[in-house]
């Protein structure tokens, strides 16, 4: 079995992985929260409208701090939804996932053994240690 190959069917395995089904029905969940859409929507806009100012030749100052406050204020909104906070935490898990994997991979590439090598922080952070993985 060619590499590729074997790469395909690792895809279909982690499609298959609890941590991923959690994250496409919380990324499902998002796409069908309305008021979510809108406060994402307003980010959107409001972000538009600060690079607007902050392209003019001379931006107007005041404009670009209320915008800034807007956007943190309409931010806050979308972070306390229901939906989002059990997106972002299915989103961590994946990455995390993602992560491990990716070490793994590295170590081997680096000529250790694929059935015993384990990256240095198990939990998908920086162990501080740049051969563990292929960087931040």
């Amino acid at each position: 079995m060619d590499v590729i190959k074997m790469t395909r069917e690792l895809g279909k395995a982690i499609q298959q992985d609890e941590k991923y089904l959690k994250f496409m029905e919380a990324k499902k969940a998002n796409e069908a929260d309305d008021k979510l859409n809108e406060l994402i929507g307003k980010l959107n806009l409001i972000q538009l409208s600060y690079q607007q100012e902050a392209e003019k030749e001379t931006p107007d100052e005041a404009k670009m701090k209320q915008f800034d406050e807007e956007f943190r204020s309409v931010y806050g909104d979308v972070m306390i939804n229901e939906n989002m906070k059990k997106y972002e935490e299915a989103r961590q898990e994946v990455d995390n996932m993602m992560n491990y994997v990716m070490q793994i991979l590295s170590l081997c590439v680096n000529g250790e053994d694929p059935d015993t090598c384990e990256p240095a922080n198990a939990e998908g952070g920086c162990s501080g240690n740049c051969s563990a993985c292929s960087g931040c």
